[in-house]
């Protein structure tokens, strides 16, 4: 409970329930609304608040300036009988995410793999939501994105790569936790940011530059600046490496033309690449079950460094929190409820529901 104890908290189904009323008020059609409720509800209950329902009046913001289309429906081009295209037409990228997620292990019961380009999108919020989308599936996957500059290439100062996620992941075994990376390649994602400053706080000075290039506390001195890649020149690499599948690849922006979720002047044209994979190709189920339990043991089981009480396989954090918030509800604070019931004055539906 402590986590909770200075916020207002909400079932997760009214918050799924209030995007949507929201969405459909804003010309989106009730499926894709459930799509993208369904992807911002899932990242609060994860812990990536940076990537929730706050992401909600951006967006809305960009619907009202024209530049993004709510009631575009992505369509799809199969290429090969393993590879497949999805445009989004400009609409929120959610439903074109999980077309092609979808398209893509569909492709994989009956071939083993499958391979989706997207084009034409938008920011799709948190990846790990398509991750567990494969998942769910039984099935491996790969999910990139490119996103809008932030972070500079090694050696230089200026904006020009997207702090872009890089996600994959496995199902578990019978007595583990699905294995699921969902990470960028800055120090920090750069929603944290604009979660540190709609909440008032200060952000840590490895996180970012301000525009003169001097480490900054202050999250608006940081948006102003550049995000700091992680481990230096190779974080900037993996940011070109997402461009080059995500962009390059699929024919939406590149090279520090995507633009980001909270700029009102254009489309995003935004470009994402996923690949699922059929766990079983290689061997049995049951053995790749087994090896993943033996994977999972033996990390969970290390010897521990001083301070540390214990060791979490990757998404496993995430995974606890998400558990802990179906039953507790989810913790915001009263500003941002106070943003979210803003758009729903406007668009004249009803407020958000507390959990007293």
């Amino acid at each position: 409970m402590a986590e909770i104890a200075n916020h207002v908290r909400v079932r997760p189904d009214d918050a799924h329930a209030f995007v949507i009323g929201l969405l459909e008020a804003s010309g989106v059609s009730k499926k894709n609304a459930d799509i993208v409720a369904r992807g911002l509800v899932q990242a609060d209950l994860r812990g990536v608040e940076s990537h929730g329902i706050n992401r909600i009046p951006s967006y809305l913001a960009r619907v009202r300036n024209g530049v993004l289309d709510p009631q575009a429906e992505p369509t799809l081009t199969q290429v090969t009988p393993v590879v497949a295209q999805v445009d989004g037409h400009n609409g929120f990228g959610f439903p074109a995410a999980h077309l092609g997620m979808d398209t893509a292990i569909s492709m994989a019961h009956t071939f083993g793999i499958g391979m989706v380009s997207v084009r034409h999108s938008n920011h799709f919020g948190m990846s790990a939501w398509i991750v567990r989308q494969a998942v769910d599936a039984g099935m491996m996957s790969l999910v990139f994105t490119n996103s809008s500059p932030a972070l500079p290439v090694w050696g230089g100062k200026s904006q020009m790569m997207g702090v872009s996620p890089i996600a994959c992941g496995a199902p578990g075994g019978k007595g583990s936790r699905p294995f699921i990376l969902d990470m960028a390649p800055s120090v920090a994602a750069r929603g944290k940011i604009h979660k540190a400053l709609r909440r008032g706080e200060k952000i840590p000075t490895d996180w970012a530059l301000d525009s003169e290039g001097k480490p900054t506390d202050d999250p608006a001195e940081a948006l102003r600046g550049v995000m700091l890649p992680m481990g230096g020149p190779k974080g900037s690499a993996l940011a070109i490496m997402m461009d080059v599948f995500s962009g390059v690849l699929s024919g939406s922006a590149f090279a520090g033309g995507v633009t980001g979720p909270y700029d009102m002047s254009k489309p995003g044209d935004v470009g994402h690449f996923f690949i699922a994979i059929k766990p079983d190709l290689f061997m049995s189920l049951d053995d790749f079950r087994d090896r993943m339990d033996v994977l999972y043991k033996n990390v969970v089981s290390s010897d521990k460094m001083h301070g540390v009480d214990r060791i979490y396989f990757p998404g496993e954090i995430e995974q606890l929190t998400e558990e802990r918030r179906i039953e507790e509800g989810i913790p915001y604070v009263q500003d941002e409820i106070d943003v979210l019931n803003a758009e729903a004055e406007r668009l004249g539906v009803a407020k958000i529901q507390l959990w007293e």
